[in-house]
């Protein structure tokens, strides 16, 4: 009889009572770990794990597309910022270029600080400066 993992049951926990905010921000530091772990794998000419974590890192910034409410202006313009990572990881596998790796990397550096930093300022107005009575 196997043992459960008890880091997979704090994962499987923290995606099932995380708010849409948080699953968003797991959604981009993934895409993150990911992008790293290809560029890891393409400086150790380790072709197919880089082609599996970019492929990986693909999937999420579709499911951040997918998860845009398209009534919103600025859901229009994250429509185009996503699209345009996702065609740069593609470049980025079939050229095997680290510098558009370093590149979107930047870009999903940036939104996640964004994000996170909305994040902090709801649960601020949400819960009062510092959570004091």
């Amino acid at each position: 009889m196997a043992m459960n993992n008890p880091y997979q049951a704090y994962q499987q926990n923290s995606v099932s009572t995380a708010s849409p905010g948080e699953l968003t921000l797991m959604l981009y530091n993934g895409c993150l770990k990911f992008i790293r772990q290809a560029t890891k794998a393409l400086e150790q000419s380790n072709i197919e794990e880089k082609n599996t974590n970019l492929i990986k890192a693909q999937k999420i910034i579709t499911e951040l597309m997918i998860t845009l409410n398209m009534d919103l202006d600025i859901s229009k313009n994250m429509i185009i910022m996503y699209e345009y990572l996702n065609h740069r990881l593609i470049e980025a596998n079939t050229k095997n270029d680290k510098e558009i790796l370093k590149e979107v990397e930047g870009h999903v550096t940036e939104f996640r600080d964004t994000w996170k930093q909305v994040i902090q300022n709801a649960r601020k107005q949400q819960y009062g400066q510092g959570g004091q009575a």
